[in-house]
């Protein structure tokens, strides 16, 4: 059998489809409102009193599509299944962030995840800017490992929080930090 690569090459062996990764277009609406939607429902079960799903978990897609600093968004396409994977550039001043970085749950484990963060950071480097980052849930290991083998490995800025909820969360111990002690 054939393997269709991305460049549009055919080389032997089993048949794979590797995704093309390429600019966001309106068509991809649907499907990438569908991986918002699940990466929604992940940081949901990540959290589960921190951030209750209610309705549509895609509904702020529309919204993050409106952003004034986003610079671009490219997804990951398998020819005839579709966007599998998306990921955008947000600016901030000189770098830049990684917001958001989603591939279909089905697909995870295949690299994909990889190649939209290398072609981001490509993009990043094209327009001149000095720092990519990203910010991945704290209790997300899957997510940190990945990063981190993909280079993400400089600590740049640390997102601390306050529990306001009166019952509190289910906060997890375990993470130190400066000598300091910190729940997730």
């Amino acid at each position: 059998m054939a393997t269709v690569r991305a460049d549009g090459g055919v080389g032997g062996g089993v048949a794979t489809l590797q995704p093309t990764i390429r600019a966001y277009r309106p068509t991809d609406h649907r499907e990438c409102r569908q991986l918002w939607a699940e990466l929604t429902e992940e940081h949901h079960h990540l959290y589960p009193a921190a951030s209750p799903v209610s309705g549509d978990p895609g509904a702020a897609f529309e919204e993050y599509l409106t952003r004034l600093d986003l610079s671009g968004m490219w997804v990951a396409d398998i020819l005839g299944v579709g966007a599998v994977g998306m990921v955008g550039l947000i600016l901030d001043g000189r770098g830049g962030q990684v917001e958001p970085l989603v591939v279909a749950s089905a697909r995870r484990g295949e690299g994909i995840g990889r190649g939209l963060l290398e072609h981001v950071a490509d993009q990043a480097r094209r327009r001149g800017l000095g720092q990519l980052s990203i910010s991945p849930a704290a209790r997300n290991v899957d997510a940190i490992r990945c990063l981190h083998a993909a280079g993400y490995d400089a600590l740049a800025r640390v997102t601390l929080a306050i529990d306001l909820h009166p019952d509190g969360q289910d906060w997890q111990d375990g993470i130190d930090l400066h000598a300091q002690r910190f729940r997730y």
